[in-house]
């Protein structure tokens, strides 16, 4: 339940006037941020601005749950995963693909952000949970 930073740094709570970091290798999240901000900003220019309209049409739906928008967010990076070069990994280009579509979507419709993000976050700890630490692992 961390605070969302935008300057890419994880949050602390305060106790006794210090910031309290959880426990986890600060220097192993950064690597690994800097290296996914770098294959999202090649990404980003793959992402049509169609696909993010539709998205974001997904989220204004109020009818539709969150596991339903998953879904479809789902199927759209499936769809996008198709014109990315085989030589990245499935899993890495796909979870940089959720985070490239939240953040295009969040800037074309700021106030969807809790929504977005709680169901992006959602999205990526069901789908990449193993890969996820995978990643730390193989960085330690």
């Amino acid at each position: 339940d961390d605070e969302l930073q935008t300057d890419g740094n994880r949050s602390g709570h305060f106790r006794n006037g210090d910031v309290e970091l959880a426990p986890t290798n600060e220097e192993v999240i950064r690597i690994i941020a800097a290296q996914l901000a770098e294959i999202g900003d090649q990404l980003d220019k793959e992402i049509q601005e169609r696909v993010v309209n539709g998205l974001v049409q997904h989220f204004l739906n109020e009818n539709l749950s969150n596991e339903e928008i998953a879904r479809h967010m789902s199927r759209v990076v499936r769809e996008l995963i198709q014109a990315i070069p085989s030589d990245m990994e499935q899993e890495k280009a796909m979870l940089v693909l959720a985070m490239v579509l939240t953040k295009k979507i969040v800037n074309t419709v700021p106030f969807l952000l809790r929504r977005v993000f709680d169901t992006t976050v959602n999205y990526m700890n069901r789908q990449f949970h193993n890969y996820k630490i995978d990643m730390v692992s193989a960085v330690t």
